[in-house]
């Protein structure tokens, strides 16, 4: 008797949710990108209060918010089952962690929009100005693909994924830059 294996035809996946959040997170990217274009830069933006100046402010700020998605990544990594962790409070670090991390980079996106602009003349800082804009369209995009149901199951991971990317690559074009270019300074 011969086993027959039946394959089971993969089920199409409902995408149909996922385009408002991608449609939002593509028009904040890019109003931010046009903003920080045409927007002329004043040259300053908010006092840095405890801070020597706008660059240390900003490179201490991103630094804070990276060590904050630092946590987000471990523990959605626990929350997915990727990391075996007893842990009830999880979600709970996750929601603040992730909180506390895009409310450290609000005064550093005003900043960078508002006295800067968006600049595309040198590779980092064209870099930077570009993640800048991702960043905040992407992080759009997951806090609206959240409450939506019938999302595919690689939707969070993929949109969080791209969020700490996105960052990562914002710490690395500022805040690292900083500390090895200028130096560790508050």
């Amino acid at each position: 008797m011969a086993d027959t294996q039946v394959s089971q035809v993969p089920r199409r996946q409902n995408l149909a949710p996922l385009l408002v959040p991608l449609a939002a997170g593509g028009l904040i990217a890019v109003g931010l990108g046009v903003y920080g274009r045409v927007h002329l830069p004043t040259g300053y933006a908010i006092g840095p209060a405890g801070f020597s100046g706008p660059l240390a402010m900003k490179a201490w700020l991103t630094t804070g918010a990276f060590a904050l998605g630092v946590v987000q990544l471990l523990s959605a990594l626990v929350m997915w089952g990727r990391i075996k962790l007893e842990a009830p409070w999880i979600g709970t670090l996750h929601r603040w962690s992730g909180r506390a991390a895009f409310l450290l980079t609000v005064p550093v996106a005003f900043h960078c929009l508002y006295a800067l602009g968006a600049q595309f003349d040198a590779p980092r800082v064209m870099v930077h100005s570009l993640l800048g804009c991702f960043f905040y369209g992407v992080f759009t995009a997951k806090m609206l693909a959240l409450p939506r149901r019938g999302l595919p199951g690689w939707t969070l991971p993929v949109l969080g994924g791209l969020t700490f990317t996105a960052l990562t690559g914002l710490w690395l074009t500022s805040s690292l830059w900083f500390f090895t270019t200028i130096g560790i300074t508050l």
